[in-house]
């Protein structure tokens, strides 16, 4: 109890400013506990830090002593920059400074979780640097060339083509971005197969995916458990893109992916969440 106390006054919340490789200030809340181990969270498309998913796991991770950051990618949330439909890439990029930046300070990163597009940020990144053990890709999409058009509307390549930019709206007509031909071309241009086969067997890939997800189908999931060389896939029966009823379980399988690297040991609350396995 003496140390359960100990740790639950050594918890804080900082706000914490990395700048990027483009000279864009990422604004980001560090969960920081007396462990220097460290999770990086990434939000998924027109999300910010803030996601309920992102916040609901950094609880999780900090009552198993773990330090969580979410952050918001550059153009979304309170970090500069400007809003951007595809580049994939260049939030990849946005992953590279804040690892860069928690690695100078001398933080073990043990995982980086992302959700939906920042599952794809986390898989890409991984690709491309081979300098953290464990992704955990919630939801991420496969094939970028689909789910256009329910965003875009029928005939968006040629509507987008003429024009140079589609003007996205809501229900009531009201304007929310702007995709623009570039932008698109990102999108289609970004190779998830490529990546997934680059991803080094050294890596641990966990997949969890809604077996109801509406936005990304749960075939895609499969199609990352092909390809990822040192990957593990869970399929959450009946959840949803958001996991709106099943938040627990998706906190239970991301702590327990954790816990097969030897990191983590049960304890205290999210030990009672495992016993429902």
């Amino acid at each position: 109890m003496k140390k359960a106390m100990t740790s639950l006054k050594a918890i804080c919340k900082r706000r914490i400013v990395i700048q990027n490789k483009h000279g864009e200030k990422l604004v980001g809340v560090l969960h920081q506990v007396q462990s220097k181990n460290l999770m990086i969270l990434c939000h998924g498309f027109q999300a910010t830090k803030d996601d309920s998913i992102l916040v609901s796991i950094a609880d999780a991770l900090v009552k198993e002593e773990i330090c969580a950051f979410r952050f918001d990618f550059a153009g979304n949330g309170e970090s500069e920059g400007v809003f951007r439909y595809g580049h994939y890439h260049r939030e990849a990029d946005d992953l590279r400074a804040v690892v860069s930046y928690f690695s100078n300070q001398k933080y073990n990163i043990i995982a980086i979780v992302g959700h939906s597009k920042g599952g794809n940020a986390a898989l890409l990144y991984a690709s491309e640097y081979h300098d953290i053990p464990s992704v955990v890709n919630i939801s991420g999409r496969f094939g970028l060339n689909h789910g256009i058009q329910g965003r875009l509307g029928k005939g968006f390549m040629e509507r987008i083509t003429k024009d140079g930019f589609i003007d996205v709206k809501d229900k009531l007509g009201n304007f929310e971005y702007r995709v623009t031909l570039d932008s698109l071309m990102d999108r289609l241009n970004t190779d998830m197969h490529e990546a997934s086969c680059s991803i080094p067997k050294e890596i641990r890939v966990l997949t969890i995916h809604g077996s109801r997800d509406q936005i990304v189908p749960v075939k895609d999931a499969f199609e990352f458990a092909k390809l990822i060389p040192n990957h593990k896939l869970h399929v959450i029966e009946g959840a949803n893109h958001r996991y709106t009823e099943d938040i627990e379980n998706l906190i239970v399988l991301v702590l327990q992916f954790i816990r097969e690297s030897q990191i983590l040991s049960p304890t205290g609350e999210n030990d009672k969440l495992m016993s429902k396995l």
